[in-house]
């Protein structure tokens, strides 16, 4: 009996720090409207503005990825505008990722076989999709990749009793959708694997403000490691500024979150280790929970 006791806490304290492993931080995700890139996207008379597909593949990724409960989606129209500034622009994207895509490649066919007595068409439409997620921190892509999807729809008429095959709309829809699938557990993937970040906003009272809160998952009693910006190099190869490994100095364990929307939530913590210098919080130093 003693044994058995025994061994029920071991596998009541194993299954706590399971649990505790596997909690998971949602990521807040920056989504801009797709960017048609199809000879039909290029023609005289289309409409960026009210192109369909456009609002078709964002509206399948956001549903996918929301499907997860992984992230905090935010949609963002002006995307483009605020990728291209300078400096402040990233900032205001208020994401941990962003992620950007287009469309590719878009076709469609209708093919039929005609016999003495019965005739068949065939609707089929192939669509490709491609994405990049931006690391918002450092404007690097960390991920690119492109896939396509087919659907197609078959109708057949024998003796002048049967289906006929008119234009049938939604084939572009399933054609997006399957591909955008092929690419959601590779996004998923890829954003969870990277170690999520927030920032010491103030010090208050002996309260250190990070942000984040109860939407992405943060409780009270969760503990993230403090760290130091590690120093930024230029790396002569890609011309591209590379910040090196930050330095742990610390951590901070949350006591309680405030806040009305994901973009406004903070958390009140406490703090163990090295002096910060306050006057350089945002710019010195980084909340991290690997």
């Amino acid at each position: 009996m003693k044994k058995f006791l025994i061994l029920v806490l071991v596998m009541v304290i194993a299954g706590t720090i399971f649990a505790q492993s596997e909690k998971t931080i949602k990521r807040k995700v920056a989504i801009g409207r797709f960017t048609n890139e199809t000879q039909y996207g290029k023609g005289m008379f289309y409409d960026r503005d009210n192109d369909p597909m456009q609002k078709q593949a964002t509206d399948f990724l956001m549903a996918k990825l929301s499907q997860s409960g992984k992230f905090i989606l935010l949609e963002r129209s002006d995307l483009d505008a605020l990728v291209q500034e300078k400096g402040e622009g990233m900032n205001k994207i208020n994401a941990d990722y962003l992620i950007v895509g287009s469309i590719t490649k878009y076709g469609r066919k209708t093919e039929g076989q005609q016999k003495v007595f019965s005739s068949t068409k065939t609707q089929t439409v192939e669509a490709g999709v491609s994405i990049r997620i931006v690391d918002a921190a450092t404007s690097l892509v960390i991920y690119s990749e492109e896939a396509e999807g087919f659907a197609e729809t078959t109708t057949k008429e024998t003796l002048g009793i049967g289906g006929e095959a008119g234009f049938d709309a939604t084939l572009s829809d399933k054609a997006i959708s399957a591909a955008i699938s092929q690419l959601v557990e590779n996004i998923i993937k890829k954003c969870t694997d990277q170690p999520w970040k927030s920032y010491i906003l103030a010090i208050e009272d002996g309260s250190y403000i990070i942000s984040g809160g109860k939407s992405q998952g943060l409780a009270p009693g969760d503990v993230f490691k403090v760290y130091s910006k590690g120093k930024t190099v230029k790396n002569p190869q890609t011309g591209v500024d590379v910040e090196l490994p930050g330095k742990m100095i610390g951590t901070v364990t949350v006591e309680m979150s405030v806040g009305d929307t994901p973009e406004t939530e903070i958390s009140f913590c406490s703090y163990q280790g090295d002096k910060l210098d306050e006057d350089k919080l945002l710019t010195k130093y980084y909340v991290s929970d690997k």
